[in-house]
């Protein structure tokens, strides 16, 4: 479980291709101390498990249904990407209930920019559209954001300073494709209501 509150950007170091597997090797930075073999780690929001360590790097294997289902299959090298340790039960919970599975992969269709504040519209699908609301919780690339606006088959979030400089979304273009996770309570919630 995770909170969508990105801790730190690591920088993919190599990518290793094996048959259904991919192996990818992160500098973990700061983060390096506190991650132990066996620990989860969401990786641009995608709950991943640490492989092997050494030093500050450490291994992830991203099995079949995680390339096919993920923006993680477009990363190269030397690519920064959103890292959070998973929540621990004495800390603070400051975005929203994560758990790092991916609902979709997104397109950023628009990025509209004025001073201090960035709009980023993105596609979402059919069966994704009814667990976005406005003033909902929403996680792209691991980071939890506010649902903005819903249109028919896209949602908007606003990015802050803070957001842009301490993420991977600052480095985002239209035509980009990020990891969406739509937040677990109203999938709860509409599938109670037997949506």
């Amino acid at each position: 479980m995770f909170t969508g509150i990105v801790e730190h950007q690591g920088i993919v170091k190599k990518i290793e291709t094996k048959k259904n597997l991919l192996v990818f090797s992160i500098d973990l930075g700061p983060l390096a101390p506190k991650v132990r073999l066996g620990d989860s780690v969401a990786i641009d929001g995608v709950c991943l498990t640490a492989r092997s360590k050494k030093a500050k790097t450490a291994a992830f294997d991203l099995m079949k249904e995680t390339i096919e289902k993920t923006a993680l299959r477009d990363l190269k090298a030397g690519d920064s990407v959103n890292l959070e340790l998973a929540l621990r039960a004495d800390q603070r919970l400051g975005g929203h209930f994560v758990t790092g599975h991916v609902d979709e992969v997104a397109v950023i269709k628009r990025i509209d920019e004025e001073l201090n504040w960035v709009a980023v519209t993105l596609s979402v699908s059919r069966a994704n559209r009814k667990y976005i609301v406005p003033k909902g919780s929403v996680t792209v690339n691991g980071v939890s954001l506010t649902v903005g606006w819903v249109g028919k088959d896209r949602f908007q979030v606003y990015l802050i300073p803070y957001t842009l400089q301490v993420t991977n979304l600052g480095e985002k273009k239209a035509g980009d494709c990020v990891n969406i996770e739509t937040d677990i309570l109203a999938k709860y919630l509409f599938n109670k209501k037997g949506g």
